[in-house]
């Protein structure tokens, strides 16, 4: 696949961390699985970069949730 931008922001919002992926491509088919896949790999680096100011005694992560993941927008180009 031909993807010729991807970039990765991140906002905090209160006690969240807001994340967006942009992609795109010169290419005949969307590139949405790309940008949930951006998305969701920089949530998971955060969490990992996080987790030990969380982790409570029994080892778990009582407040840390990773949610909401979706194609916010799609622009598609038209090919002949």
């Amino acid at each position: 696949l031909p993807i010729t931008h991807a970039s990765i922001e991140f906002f905090i919002e209160g006690n969240d961390v807001v994340s967006r992926c942009k992609v795109k491509a010169n290419y005949k088919t969307g590139v949405e699985i790309e940008a949930l896949h951006g998305v969701t790999i920089a949530l998971l680096t955060i969490w990992d970069m996080v987790k030990y100011m969380e982790k409570d005694e029994k080892g778990q992560y009582p407040s840390t949730i990773i949610h909401d993941i979706r194609v916010i927008e799609k622009k598609v180009n038209k090919w002949e």
